[in-house]
């Protein structure tokens, strides 16, 4: 199983970059040549979150002098970051004699959503009551229709479930925002199904119009009836603001923390990375709120509600043995988030979701572990009651194969916006 999320290898500040079917409907500088640096992706066990670590800074404020820019382990090598964790998980492999127990978390998902679940299929378990809190979509099933120009199966989908540009783009199976894009037109969709492979499928979302970006992991022992919010966490899109002067390159070298990720962002950018930015114009970075992509996390885990868990956990009940996960959302503003208000989940992810509150630039090094150990050992303890109910956990080989599966196939997705 693999971790929730993926390490980023910092780069050297001043390092340059050559920049050189059937449709279901759901609700620039001086050039040198170097070698890139690349985003590590460990596969090994799961994670676990809580809400553990310091409050976080308000939302969306400037950082001041003395805030840290990363924290002290985000750039740490995955395997020694996580290998606490993984000694963690063993402990609660051989207590509850399964090491695949978390599959069990979710059985209304495949592999509990472990490794190649469909986003759309977890989409569709919303109920009716709930289905309003969904950004709407469609999914786009290419190989249902040999023959047929993807194109056309594409705009139909869009057509049946009232979908209009811009929208979202993203592989039914999919992970830490690979293949994710943002298509404005036509045009835009044309050149994503050039690269996008005929035998997964697509599914197509509404752009939701909501300024800002949550992660909220929810969790519900199914012996139980209520949940609990275990991790919230604030997500920041990183921007640049032209001065007339300098290139985006330039910006993007000058920024304190995208100087040390720039392969992140120059690879997105190649086009336009030696032209220079108008005085007063914003760029954004990056648009998957995602941190292997380049985004910023804070913890918002403080600011968790009654509210606000019983939003989440209305949208969970509404859905059939669901009891571990996190809602990707948008939101209008925090004080409606905390009321349970404005929302809008974009994505649900499953047992592979991980606290990702503990990226946040303030947290220390014990307070994410101890997230991560509480995260899993809730993980256990909801695929253990499961497994007494009569639900099975998948095999340990059945997972590695899916992992092998989705290295190849993550490798024909479209780039990442």
């Amino acid at each position: 199983m693999p971790f929730g999320r993926c390490i980023i290898r910092a780069q050297p500040a001043g390092t340059k970059e050559n920049g050189a079917g059937t449709v279901a409907i759901g609700g620039k500088a001086e050039r040198r040549q170097h070698r890139p640096v690349s985003v590590r992706q460990p596969y090994s066990i799961l994670l676990l979150r809580a809400g553990a670590g310091p409050k976080q800074r308000p939302f969306m404020a400037r950082a001041s002098s003395s805030t840290p820019v990363v924290s002290r382990f985000e750039f740490w090598p995955a395997w020694l970051f996580y290998l606490p964790v993984a000694a963690h998980y063993t402990w609660l492999a051989i207590r509850y004699r399964s090491a695949t127990l978390p599959s069990a978390a979710n059985p209304s998902i495949y592999s509990g959503g472990i490794c190649r679940e469909s986003k759309s299929q977890i989409l569709s378990l919303v109920g009716e009551s709930q289905r309003h809190r969904v950004a709407r979509w469609a999914v786009v099933r290419f190989a249902e229709s040999p023959g047929r120009p993807p194109r056309e199966i594409a705009l139909e989908a869009m057509t049946a479930a009232g979908l209009s540009f811009p929208l979202v783009a993203k592989p039914d199976e999919g992970q830490r925002g690979d293949g994710v894009q943002l298509l404005r037109d036509e045009a835009a969709l044309d050149r994503y199904l050039e690269s996008f492979p005929p035998d997964v499928p697509l599914v197509l979302q509404a752009l939701a119009d909501l300024p800002h970006e949550a992660g909220v992991l929810y969790y519900r022992i199914p012996s139980e009836p209520k949940g609990r919010i275990l991790s919230i966490t604030l997500k920041e899109l990183p921007s640049v603001t032209g001065d007339g002067k300098r290139t985006l390159r330039e910006l993007i070298l000058a920024d304190e923390r995208a100087r040390l990720v720039p392969h992140l962002y120059f690879r997105r950018h190649a086009e336009r990375l030696d032209q220079v930015v108008p005085a007063g114009k914003s760029i954004r970075l990056v648009f998957s709120g995602n941190h292997c992509q380049g985004a910023i996390f804070r913890n918002g885990t403080a600011e968790a509600t009654d509210a606000m868990r019983d939003a989440m956990g209305a949208v969970a009940d509404s859905m059939s043995e669901f009891y571990f996960g996190r809602y990707d959302i948008k939101f209008r503003d925090l004080e409606s988030l905390k009321r349970g208000e404005d929302f809008l989940i974009v994505e649900i992810n499953g047992a592979s979701a991980e606290s990702t509150h503990i990226w946040d630039a303030s947290m220390t090094l014990w307070g994410a572990y101890r997230a991560l150990f509480e995260q899993f050992s809730v993980l256990f303890r909801i695929g253990n009651e499961n497994r007494r109910r009569g639900f099975k956990p998948i095999g340990g080989l059945a997972i590695l194969k899916d992992f092998r599966t989705y290295l190849r196939q993550r490798r024909q997705y479209p780039p990442t916006s």
